[in-house]
């Protein structure tokens, strides 16, 4: 089955359908490339695509370990780099919750550093990643 179908729309941008739920999100080119940042431009989700599964793969651990997450946020920063154009480095700051004994800490970080898309991305990114307890 599909994952995704993507289409070209006028001006730089996209339409992502994603087949299995039907939600729809469009993409365009970023302002330093000839769009005009109406939206999540591709390495935006790249970016930040890599924050969501941190967070979604420690909720899911945590919850197979007998915990929930609660509260938990990323803010995301993305440096690009040319020649050639591309993300060179990817900052996450993870905001975690501060009820977090010292042993279920040491299984987030671990679990974010590990998630698949931080497994599945170049090692020549750069991954940064800090974990503030609130």
């Amino acid at each position: 089955m599909d994952t995704a179908i993507v289409t070209q729309l006028d001006d730089l941008r996209t339409e992502c359908l994603h087949v299995r739920s039907g939600q729809l999100f469009g993409t365009d080119a970023p302002v330093d490339n000839k769009g005009k940042g109406s939206a999540f431009s591709p390495t935006d989700l790249l970016a930040t695509s890599l924050a969501s599964c941190m967070i979604t793969t420690m909720d899911i651990v945590a919850r197979a370990n007998g915990f929930m997450l609660k509260g938990c946020e990323a803010r995301v920063v993305k440096h690009m780099a040319s020649d050639p154009r591309r993300v060179h480095r990817v900052e996450v700051h993870l905001q975690m919750d501060a009820g977090l004994t010292p042993d279920q800490r040491v299984l987030m970080e671990r679990t974010a550093h590990g998630c698949p898309v931080a497994r599945s991305l170049s090692a020549d990114l750069v991954q940064e990643v800090t974990f503030t307890y609130r």
